[in-house]
């Protein structure tokens, strides 16, 4: 499993010209699922992210999380994180999870996320095509994956 970390002052997410998904400041996590992925990528993923200190404190020095801060999360699934760019000049994406395996997994990881957080986490609409509006803050921008547990 791939996250990528935006912290953001403001994002959302619309489908068909229709916001179904903001929040103010918090993190952005654009979400990709492999066919190997398993409940054990998403305890990793929701306990690194929850507790990752990148959101400043009085002194301005990156050390509170998002439990920290109370600040909002909000998740949007994307296959192409798990995109391979090595040969050729069309990515492939046969790492990604077929629809039936990725969205059940997704669904689990905002719900654990939101129990972790103890606040409702807004999602985009799996499959849908989206437009994400944000305004990264820092910019900080922060690529986990559960497989590199380095």
């Amino acid at each position: 499993m791939k996250v990528l970390i935006q912290k953001v002052s403001q994002a959302s997410v619309t489908v068909e010209q229709q916001c179904v998904a903001q929040i103010n400041e918090g993190l952005l996590l654009l979400v990709g699922i492999g066919h190997e992925d398993t409940q054990e990528d998403i305890d990793y993923l929701v306990r690194k992210i929850s507790q990752m200190r990148i959101f400043e404190d009085e002194q301005g020095v990156m050390n509170l999380s998002v439990l920290d801060k109370k600040a909002d999360i909000l998740c949007v699934s994307q296959f192409t994180l798990m995109a391979s760019t090595k040969k050729g000049n069309r990515p492939s994406y046969s790492q990604a999870a077929r629809p039936e395996i990725a969205l059940p997994l997704f669904d689990t990881f905002v719900d654990q996320m939101a129990r972790t957080i103890g606040k409702p986490v807004p999602k985009g609409v799996f499959g849908a095509f989206m437009e994400v509006a944000l305004t990264n803050s820092g910019p900080v921008t922060i690529w986990v994956d559960s497989k590199q547990l380095v």
